[in-house]
């Protein structure tokens, strides 16, 4: 596959240009385009599958917050981990992030799940699997994102230095093996869902984010959603 065929914003092409090519990542455009062929609906649209990738370029990522798959339902995923567009029902699992954020910083609670401001600020929302058949959850996890995903937070912990990396709940975590913790910053706690029964609050991850970034004289996150 070429790399220009990949509508993808130019800071990750140049960083990801091996990973198109390989035979992998032709089998995933393969499997959507069959899906498409047999009338099956997946999210999120074409144009919103590198959402995350297109707002927070290469080397603008400051924060990387670890989902696993995108929204099942109509209209929801946004190609932004954890986000849904502005309308939709705040989920349960954001809901709680915001919960998090009003006892750690004193925010008043959002009223729309829209996170494109943190991605505007270098927060890359990072799904490991990118695309899902409609109310089939996990339904792409063996098409070969994970491979990509991969992929992509190697190449940030190998060509980046002191990237703060949100690892929430068990999925999320296994994936620290692929960062180089002598160089970045890993913050680990349990998944916001509801079934986590509560272990994600008081980890304080917002807080202690924007103290990380004043220590390595970068620009704090406003995490505050308007």
């Amino acid at each position: 596959m070429k790399v220009e065929d990949v509508r993808i914003h130019e800071s990750w092409k140049n960083v990801l240009k091996d990973e198109f090519q390989k035979p992998y990542f032709m089998e995933i455009k393969n499997h959507l385009l069959q899906s498409k062929s047999e009338g099956k609906t997946v999210y999120p649209p074409g144009s919103k599958i590198f959402n995350a990738f297109d707002s927070t370029h290469f080397n603008e990522v400051k924060v990387v917050i670890v989902g696993q798959d995108p929204y099942h339902g109509p209209g929801e995923a946004m190609g932004l981990s954890f986000s849904v567009p502005r309308g939709k029902r705040i989920p349960p699992s954001l809901l709680n992030i915001y919960k998090e954020m009003k006892e750690d910083l004193g925010y008043d609670m959002p009223r729309h799940g829209d996170l494109s401001s943190w991605a505007d600020q270098g927060v890359f929302l990072l799904n490991s699997i990118l695309t899902v058949e409609h109310k089939l959850a996990s339904s792409h996890k063996k098409i070969g994102w994970m491979i990509f995903t991969d992929a992509v937070i190697s190449q940030l912990s190998n060509l980046r230095e002191n990237l703060i990396f949100m690892l929430w709940g068990k999925f999320a975590q296994s994936k620290s093996d692929l960062i180089d913790q002598t160089k970045h910053h890993v913050l680990q706690a349990p998944h916001p869902s509801p079934l986590a029964r509560g272990g994600y609050f008081g980890s304080k991850h917002f807080s202690k984010a924007n103290d990380i970034l004043t220590k390595t004289n970068q620009s704090q996150i406003n995490w505050k959603i308007e």
